[in-house]
């Protein structure tokens, strides 16, 4: 018997087998959830998280495209959600972006208003406009995890706007725990690890922030993939029903330390 036997949730971020969503996605899956993915629009992307969900046992996914930016598309995708399968009892907001120009050491200060705004927008916005949508799908409860990172409360080396989206993504969990709380949902974030994921890959100071954490950290690595899953399933499971508006650090205890 699963901890997540029963559960049917949506899971947005899949890029490939090594994304933080993949990994979140093999945790929710052993333990017995359905899990319903999106793409990111074109042919491409499709293929590439079909072959991510298949690499997961998932040979026939329910798979929609979705643009975060478009209001439409996020209607399309509950709308289609709610069609097929009448309910939710989680989602996963594995999704961040911020133009690689400015993740460079040195240029944060001279960040363009549309860079900033958009990082923001997809970065943040988006996990409270899929709240939105999803709440009406949780009639008794359920619960919502974003992905984070400690450049949210630490400057890190190149990470620039991203960490001020993810500054913004962690402040919109509390807000989302804070209004959602009295239908029984609870909303969470988990300040994962650096990790290499083509995202991260665009950071210019990635590769030293790795290092740093490989050295100093408590356990004197850097976390694992499934580790992050695993937390997941925790703060999605009825193990974690009293547990929102946190931010869950899954880092090796990197953040837990001064230097």
């Amino acid at each position: 018997m699963g901890l997540m036997d029963g559960k049917k949730g949506l899971i947005v971020g899949v890029a490939n087998e090594r994304s933080y969503a993949y990994f979140i996605a093999e945790s929710l899956l052993r333990e017995g959830a359905e899990c319903l993915f999106t793409h990111l629009p074109g042919d491409k992307m499709e293929r590439r998280v079909r072959k991510a969900c298949e690499s997961l046992g998932v040979d026939d996914p329910w798979l929609r495209p979705l643009n975060a930016a478009s209001d439409e598309e996020l209607d399309s995708v509950f709308t289609d959600i709610e069609s097929d399968h009448g309910r939710l009892d989680f989602i996963v907001h594995s999704i961040a972006f911020a133009d690689k120009d400015w993740l460079k050491e040195g240029v944060f200060v001279s960040t363009p208003r549309e860079v900033f705004t958009q990082a923001c927008d997809i970065s943040a916005y988006t996990f409270a406009a899929m709240a939105d949508r999803a709440a009406p799908l949780m009639p008794d409860g359920g619960a919502m995890i974003a992905i984070s990172y400690y450049g949210a409360e630490k400057a890190a080396p190149g990470y620039n706007v991203m960490g001020v989206a993810k500054s913004a993504l962690e402040s919109t969990t509390r807000y989302l725990a804070t209004d959602l709380g009295p239908k029984n949902i609870r909303c969470n974030s988990i300040s994962g690890g650096p990790f290499r994921t083509m995202s991260a890959m665009a950071v210019g100071g990635f590769g030293q922030i790795m290092d740093v954490v490989a050295e100093r950290a408590p356990m004197r690595r850097n976390v694992e993939g499934r580790e992050v899953g695993d937390a997941a399933v925790f703060l999605l499971s009825d193990l974690s029903t009293g547990v929102t508006g946190q931010v869950l650090y899954v880092d090796c205890g990197f953040s837990s330390i001064v230097m």
